[in-house]
């Protein structure tokens, strides 16, 4: 069906009311050699993407803006309190792993795919899912593709070092497809590729796709119904400091909460006041859940204050007011039919 346009490439056959609790005795944590750097160092060193709308992408003053550098943001204001400073180190998706084993970086958060391999061989651990995504591809109209079976014989654009490029495969087998993987170091070489008709298609998370397709004349590409892959995307640090790990963790989840009892970055001070148990224990007005990690008792307040809950993030860079214009689905609160759930803090 498709010529292919990189003749050096062979096609390739690509063959998945109760009794209350006793009050916690706040065991004050001894600092862990990431809060210990972080606070040395007075910042955060944290992953900023190479351009990814609604994920991570500088704005004209060269901040970058997105949910993922948004959870950096929460993370540092946690740590450092509210005049806290990150600094930016750009990563590709073949540098984002070593970058973190080496403690070139304190935290990863770019629209990293939870994975075995990463956590076991990789000597990662991964933070609570901030995006539930998977996979897609875009085509021109012009091509007549509807459907992502119908791409035998294609050349498709992928990402080097990303998860993309083993779901292609696994995909292509599966579904007995041949494809001709065309590989880019960087996802800004890869969409050119493919806007330069390099590829007959491009291969990404579905939600990348919609901000990308935002990019390119009107009615001209689109993006093919079929999700091939599961893909949580998560901040992640690295294997063997506990105490960073629930500090980056327990972060994510005080955005989810936050957005869970109504706080908002606006109205977070006024719910100091709260008469809600939880709530009181999240924005540190009762007990010493913030001292059990090391860090104020004000840690979630601080979050909070900086970047909003979970739910202003998404509608900041991903939702309905964005120029991406997703919907919540699994990435709804639980009790409102999605999959965002936090643990209690108590």
């Amino acid at each position: 069906m498709f010529r292919l346009r990189l003749p050096a490439l062979a096609a390739l056959p690509l063959l998945a009311t109760m009794a209350l609790a006793p009050p916690i005795q706040a065991q004050p944590a001894p600092a862990g050699s990431t809060l210990a750097a972080v606070r040395d160092k007075g910042l955060l060193d944290c992953s900023a993407n190479q351009g990814s709308q609604g994920f991570g992408v500088p704005d004209s003053r060269g901040e970058q803006q997105g949910l993922d550098p948004d959870i950096c943001r929460a993370v540092a204001a946690a740590v450092l309190g509210p005049d806290a400073r990150i600094r930016w180190t750009v990563l590709t998706s073949a540098t984002r792993v070593t970058a973190l084993q080496s403690g070139q970086v304190d935290l990863v958060a770019r629209t990293f795919t939870w994975t075995h391999a990463r956590e076991i061989s990789a000597g990662l651990q991964f933070g609570p899912v901030t995006f539930y995504d998977g996979q897609g591809f875009i085509v021109p109209k012009r091509s007549g593709v509807k459907r992502a079976v119908e791409l035998d014989g294609a050349s498709i654009c992928v990402s080097a070092g990303s998860t993309n490029e083993l779901n292609l495969a696994d995909w292509a087998r599966t579904n007995g497809v041949r494809v001709n993987p065309v590989v880019f170091e960087n996802p800004t070489d890869t969409r050119s590729a493919y806007t330069n008709s390099r590829c007959d298609a491009y291969t990404l998370d579905a939600s990348q796709l919609a901000g990308f397709i935002t990019s390119l004349p009107r009615d001209e590409h689109v993006i093919l119904p079929d999700i091939i892959s599961k893909e949580p995307l998560t901040p992640a640090v690295r294997k063997g400091d506990g105490q960073w790990y629930d500090i980056v963790r327990w972060t994510v989840f005080a955005l989810i909460l936050a957005e869970e009892h109504g706080i908002t970055r606006a109205n977070v001070d006024a719910m100091l006041e709260s008469q809600n148990p939880e709530v009181r224990r999240l924005l540190g007005v009762a007990g010493d859940h913030g001292p059990a990690m090391g860090l104020d008792r004000r840690w979630a307040y601080h979050a909070i204050k900086a970047v909003g809950n979970y739910g202003e993030i998404f509608e900041r860079h991903l939702g309905q007011d964005s120029p991406l214009g997703l919907e919540r689905g699994l990435n709804a609160l639980w009790n409102k039919g999605g999959l965002m759930y936090a643990p209690p803090i108590r």
